[in-house]
């Protein structure tokens, strides 16, 4: 690994829910990062990155979580997430790791070269979808954590943009929540329902085609909810539209 975190190896997060759910989130994540010039490699070793033992009070298994991706990321110049959820996890759990100093600092070398998928190829890699296109009226959700915890946002927007034929529709109210929130939308079901009513609304509002966003729980929820209303709007992780993934938009059988 290059001391000065300048190298070229990436360790590749995948999510939980990108494997689970749409892999090719996964797979489209690894095509840019090679596209920017980056050695990528998924650890077998990766789990979960903790978020949701941590947000149901457990500790103890959030820290040995936590711990492992310590292990299994420590060989590589950058670790690298779709997912700003996840990783403002990865970033901000240094707190569990208190009462091991060495296990702490070791974390806390990991969280510094730790990334965001969509802020890691703008800020460091300085990657420019380049003879990409997407023709369509897309609009662009912003998770919570990759917007308040990561500060993700303007530079997400700039790649879509840059993308050939892509017509922007801004949200009225860019900065609020899905409603999704990982467990929340389990334990408040009626609350995440309102919150996510709003957003959809937002989102038809711009007369987008399309709805994009770098965080695939937000994605699914939101999704869900537009299919549920009737309302005719294709959504793909940002990483999918800036690779040229040819899948299906989220819920759908087909590519259109």
């Amino acid at each position: 690994m290059s001391q000065n975190g300048g190298g070229r190896d990436v360790g590749l997060f995948v999510t939980c829910l990108a494997d689970a759910v749409r892999p090719s989130v996964g797979f489209a994540a690894l095509r840019l990062l090679e596209a920017a010039g980056y050695r990528v490699q998924v650890p077998d070793a990766q789990t979960c990155c903790g978020q949701p033992a941590y947000n149901s009070g457990d500790d103890a298994t959030t820290r040995d979580l936590m711990a492992g991706i310590v292990r299994a990321f420590e060989p590589f110049d950058y670790v690298v997430a779709p997912s700003g959820s996840c990783m403002g996890m990865i970033k901000k759990g240094g707190h569990l790791f208190d009462d091991d100093p060495e296990l702490a600092s070791r974390h806390a070398a990991l969280a510094a070269r730790s990334y965001e998928l969509l802020g890691f190829l703008h800020d460091v890699a300085g990657w420019r979808p380049q003879g990409r296109r997407y023709d369509g009226r897309v609009a662009y959700h912003h998770s919570c954590s990759g917007l308040r915890e990561l500060g993700v946002k303007a530079q997400a927007e700039r790649l879509v943009t840059d993308l050939a034929g892509v017509d922007f529709a801004p949200l009225d109210h860019p900065e609020i929540c899905c409603g999704f929130g990982g467990t929340f939308c389990v334990k408040y079901p009626e609350i995440s329902t309102s919150i996510v009513d709003d957003k959809v609304r937002d989102v038809v509002a711009t007369g987008a085609d399309t709805l994009v966003g770098g965080d695939l729980g937000c994605l699914l929820n939101i999704q869900g909810r537009l299919g549920r209303l009737g309302h005719d709007v294709k959504v793909y992780h940002t990483a999918e539209l800036l690779a040229g993934s040819e899948v299906a938009p989220l819920g759908r059988d087909a590519p259109s």
